[in-house]
């Protein structure tokens, strides 16, 4: 199944690694995706960690997982103030829920601890969060990308490139979703 036309919603919060939000992002469009950048609120600036703005799309209370076929998870310390945001896990959720892909790279499993996506799933992550991933139920591997299923984990920003390919190819082989789910 070919990218064009799919949609990607890329999450952003405060202190966001940069190149864990802009490569995702700008590889996405390259591969014919819309991408949308969602954020707590729809239409606000969410500083990097050095200060570099993203300017939310949607607002995650305004959006659901029928509205993406993939959500990717940025690192950096933003993940810390995404699992406070209970839309934004919402949407994580469902999305992990439906068989969607879900991507997560560095802290960004931290996300995915706050909910169920981890149970009995292999997973990686940045090597400070390694407990928190392993007791949210995931058997935990360090490589540069580890795909199960539909889950799909790196490491750190070195794993980008290996990170998005793993992440196109799960969406071209992805079921589409039947009409009355959508």
């Amino acid at each position: 199944m070919e990218t064009q036309g799919k949609r990607a919603a890329v999450l952003v919060e405060q202190m966001y690694q940069e190149m864990e939000v802009w490569y995702p992002i700008y590889r996405l469009r390259e591969a014919g995706f819309k991408v949308t950048v969602v954020g707590p609120d729809a239409g606000q600036n969410y500083p990097s960690k050095l200060g570099y703005p993203a300017k939310s799309d949607k607002g995650a209370r305004d959006v659901s997982a029928a509205d993406f076929d993939l959500v990717v998870i940025p690192g950096g310390f933003a993940p810390d103030f995404i699992r406070r945001s209970e839309a934004m896990l919402r949407l994580v959720s469902d999305m992990a829920e439906q068989g969607k892909v879900v991507a997560a790279i560095c802290h960004g499993p931290w996300v995915l601890c706050s909910t169920q996506a981890l149970k009995g799933r292999k997973a990686t992550c940045f090597f400070a969060i390694k407990d928190d991933v392993m007791n949210a139920g995931a058997k935990y591997s360090d490589a540069e990308v580890v795909r199960d299923g539909n889950l799909i984990t790196s490491r750190k920003p070195d794993d980008l490139p290996a990170f998005m390919q793993a992440i196109i190819q799960a969406v071209r082989e992805a079921k589409p979703a039947l009409a009355a789910a959508r």
